[in-house]
Formats: C-alpha cells, structure tokens, sequence
C-alpha cells in the first residue's frame, strides 16, 4: 500500500489537478490495482474532474452528499465524530466509483468524494482531538483517515491499492488527518518567488523545522507533538513545478530561478535533515529520471489541455488534439504542447 498526500500551503499551484492526471493515468496503466483518490479539500476540485468536470459534476455531487449517510469524506468523518475511538466496520457507503457519473474514468479508480461540509465539522474535529479522556484523543482523532486507508485496503480484498489525498492548502485539522494518513508528500508550485516560502512553510508545519526567527513557535508546533505521541508524518516527496504560461519569455527565466533558489533551499535543509526525505541519501535537486523519489520536475504548462481536463474530466490517455467545444467556448488543442504534457507527467507517474 502506498499512499501520496498532495499538499502545498499556496493555492492556485496546480495541486488538484496534478492528483487527478495522477491518480487517472496511474489506474490506467494498473488495471489491477485499485487506485483510491480521497478529497479533503472542501472545494472538492479533484471529485469535480472525476465526476465529469466542472460542466458536469454538481449534479453528481448533490447526488453523493444526498445520501444517507452521505457518501462522501464528511459523512466518514460524522460517523467518526458519532464514535470517535472506534474504527468503522464497513465504509461501503463512503466510497463512489466516479466512472458511474464520468465513463472516462477508468473503473479502478474510487473515490472518497469531497465536501464542503469538511469545514463546518472541523471544529468538532479539533474539540474532539483535544478531550482529557482518553489520554491519547489526539492520537486517535488524527490517525481517523489512516483508519479509514486502512479499511479500504480490507475492502479491496487481494487486489494492490495506491491512495492519492489531496490535502486544502491551510493547515487546518482536515489537512492534517490527510498528511497523518500519507507516507509521503508531493508539492506542487508555480513559478513564483511567493512558491519558495510556501514550500519552506510545508517544511516548518510538518517537522518544526524554521529559521531563528520562529524557532521559538517550533516548542509548540504540530510536529513536536506529533514526535511526541508517536504520530506518523510522511515524508517530502516530489516538487513539482506547474510553470505558468502567460507570458511566456519571461516565465521561462523566472521557472529557471525559481528552480535554482527550489533546490538550493532544499538541499540546503537536506544537509542537516535527511530524515525528512523519502530518500535521504538522494539530494532533492536531482531529476525523476535520475533518482525517483526525490525530484524536481517540470510541467510544461498548457492552459487549453488544462481547461479541457478539468472541464470536462477527460483523463490525459484519452485527450486528442483538436478544437474542443467547452460551453460557448471554442478551445484548440494542439498536438506539440499535449505531447509534451504527457511526456512530462509519464515522468511523474512512473515514480510513483
């Protein structure tokens, strides 16, 4: 069992996306595996894609948070919140096969859809984490989606499972119980100066590791009672880079820049924390070819393949170039910048 959190405290960086190319193309070169894609960011992007794309997918979302209970990552978590030291003997209503709404969908892949009741519940979750009795509430409270990758690996019988969790960018007590239930963490980010501290922010939540500044915030931080009360916390990954596109002579230098300070930052804290790396002996700067694990790659960014994707919910294996019709709008697809999508997102996928 593997299982990814995709988490980056900047939105806007390609997060949901990345987990929908991802978890699609992994299912399909894996029809044998059950690939299990669970939404914990309240605006549900990743099941909007899965569930037909933004054009599509409300009726299918009413249709799961209709349900009773609701078929969808809140209604797992309200049953939790019902019984919250006690694992769930069947989480059968919770899981949906988004290939019931979006044919594209390969049949391997499920989903734990997502909710925007997540945030009207989560100050449930954090009061019910931080009860006196029993001593480890907070243990327990945070291990609740572990508990539930765990049960749906029972229910996936003998057949392999792969876990893709897309985490919302605070680090609010939903994104936590994510990144608790992951054994690794990939970041997303764009090409942006603001993406170097969103990514030294991940390092600083997750492991208390910080600058002088606000080392002092490190005694009470999330990762020192983690460390703690023996709660497991993934490891980083993979960074990928979603380069943006608009203007595109200048991108490029500032995707060049924006690598070089990436991997310096990164190897700089590799040197004295190895232990956070999925690969400690491998440096973060080298590429996916070189060294899977810990790894900086490039999507070439094409905002008519990614508007086509996330409005319709068409996997990548199954996007042609050409001009596509999106509502009223006409929208050209050209075979060189898909190519080239799909070249570097085989890289991606290959590694995980």
């Amino acid at each position: 069992m593997s299982s990814y959190a995709f988490w980056n405290t900047k939105g806007g960086v390609g997060k949901s996306f990345l987990c929908f190319v991802a978890a699609a193309e992994y299912a399909h070169r894996h029809p044998d595996t059950d690939v299990y894609v669970i939404d914990l960011c309240p605006q549900a992007n990743v099941s909007e894609i899965l569930l037909g794309g933004h054009l599509n997918s409300p009726k299918a979302l009413d249709s799961l948070s209709s349900k009773t209970p609701r078929s969808t990552v809140a209604g797992y978590l309200e049953a939790r919140l019902n019984s919250p030291f006690r694992m769930i003997s069947d989480v059968s209503p919770y899981i949906c096969e988004p290939t019931e709404f979006n044919p594209q969908i390969p049949e391997n892949l499920k989903l734990v859809c997502g909710d925007n009741l997540i945030e009207i519940i989560s100050e449930a979750i954090r009061q019910t984490s931080e009860l006196q009795i029993p001593i480890d509430a907070w243990k327990q409270v945070l291990n609740w989606i572990r508990d539930l990758t765990v049960s749906l690996r029972i229910f996936s019988g003998e057949r392999d499972t792969v876990f893709l969790i897309d985490c919302n960018p605070s680090f609010a007590i939903s994104t936590q119980l994510g990144l608790v239930a992951a054994e690794d963490v990939v970041v997303p980010f764009t090409a942006e100066e603001s993406s170097l501290h969103a990514i030294e922010n991940v390092v600083a939540l997750l492991y208390g590791i910080t600058d002088p500044n606000t080392a002092i915030y490190a005694k009470i931080s999330f990762a020192k009672r983690a460390k703690e009360e023996g709660v497991s916390v993934p490891k980083l990954y993979a960074f990928v880079l979603n380069r943006v596109t608009m203007y595109e002579s200048r991108t490029a230098s500032a995707s060049i820049a924006i690598n070089k300070m990436i991997q310096k930052t990164m190897n700089d804290i590799h040197q004295k924390n190895r232990h956070i790396f999925a690969n400690p002996k491998d440096l973060p700067s080298n590429s996916f070819i070189e060294i899977p694990s810990n790894s900086l790659i490039e999507i070439p960014a094409s905002h008519a393949v990614a508007m086509v994707v996330a409005t319709t919910g068409t996997p990548l294996h199954k996007l042609k170039p050409g001009l596509k019709k999106i509502g009223e709008e006409r929208v050209q697809l050209n075979p060189e910048p898909l190519q080239r999508y799909r070249d570097a997102l085989e890289e991606f996928v290959n590694c995980l």
